[in-house]
């Protein structure tokens, strides 16, 4: 019989969720993946890969059609996105797409042979770098005001206890004092996201010319959580986070701190209605002409309105980031 393992000491929370979501035996790294254990907007329709589609091919145009379009899928999950983008691209597109799928998990045996797997994001492309839901779980340090008005950082144990720990100092102190500055009242927390924003500047570097996008659970200054995001989940549910690989552990993302300039900011809802994903209910007169057509319409109908639902994910941020083109969004009016 083994000999149980040893607690961990408490430390902070950015190297215990580092450890439980991509450590050996990390929870990314599990067989099911993320969609074993929450939905994105990925698995809540095939609409959403196709819209990313006609945003691939608006970037196709802008670059004038290069020989070799690079579409880069940064948190790619088991492949999902990818796969969706390459089956909804028009042939011609198709056959200059070079796929990428960035995800530190191994390769699944029957993904598509066009997709490269990588571990990080190639250099260089000319193209599309999309990364979905992927900056929330970049792990931050989670920051709490002491009795004295002190922001100190968090530590936890391996099964979710909390300690305080030292004053924030350095970077991290003047990215709060910048991004999300704490009133001095006891149990206020926040997120330092310096580590997203590094994340982020790193991925756009990636992009020679085209355009990065990030769409992520987020908040704005002047709107920031009082007590942080921080939170788990397992098998569907929201859950308590505890840093032992048994869950998922996301917080929000502050996606103005990560915003390069030349980035905007937009809902879900709006870009997606600008990639023409509208929810419209087909005519009742469709039902009686052709009543399998309706009923495919009328479902797709409903998959765009749970994709741009106000207090859903219609809620989601997009930061469009354009790399030495023009941003393909704008001729929308969004």
């Amino acid at each position: 019989m083994s000999e149980p393992r040893a607690p961990k000491r408490a430390r902070p929370w950015r190297a215990a969720v580092e450890e439980a979501l991509y450590g050996p035996e990390g929870f990314y790294l599990r067989p099911e993946g993320p969609a074993g254990h929450f939905r994105t907007s990925v698995h809540a329709s095939p609409i959403f890969a196709s819209a990313v589609a006609r945003l691939l091919c608006r970037v196709d145009e802008a670059l004038g059609r290069p020989g070799e379009l690079g579409f880069v899928d940064m948190g790619a999950g088991r492949g999902e996105l990818v796969s969706g983008v390459l089956a909804a691209l028009p042939l011609d597109v198709a056959e200059r797409t070079r796929a990428y799928a960035v995800e530190p998990a191994d390769r699944p045996p029957a993904l598509d042979h066009r997709i490269e797997w990588l571990a990080e994001p190639p250099k260089g492309i000319s193209g599309l770098l999309f990364a979905n839901e992927w900056l929330d779980n970049v792990p931050v340090e989670v920051v709490e005001v002491d009795a004295a008005g002190v922001a100190r950082v968090v530590l936890v144990r391996e099964d979710g206890s909390e300690r305080l720990g030292e004053a924030v100092g350095g970077e991290e102190a003047e990215w709060l004092a910048r991004w999300w500055p704490l009133d001095p009242e006891e149990g206020l927390r926040a997120e330092v996201g310096l580590p997203r924003d590094r994340a982020w500047a790193e991925a756009v570097a990636a992009v020679e010319r085209g355009l990065a996008v990030a769409v992520d659970y987020a908040h704005l200054a002047g709107a920031r959580p009082p007590f942080g995001t921080l939170t788990g989940f397992r098998e569907g549910r929201e859950t308590t986070p505890v840093p032992d690989g048994s869950c998922d552990i996301t917080a929000h993302v502050a996606l103005d701190a990560c915003a390069l300039p030349g980035a905007r900011l937009l809902t879900q809802r709006d870009a997606l209605r600008a990639l023409g994903v509208l929810g419209a209910r087909p005519p009742l007169s469709l039902a009686t002409t052709d009543p399998a057509a309706y009923v495919r319409a009328l479902t797709a109908a409903g998959e765009a309105a749970e994709l741009t639902a106000p207090g859903g994910l219609g809620d989601f941020g997009w930061l469009v980031q354009p790399v030495g083109i023009p941003d393909p969004l704008l001729d929308q009016g969004v």
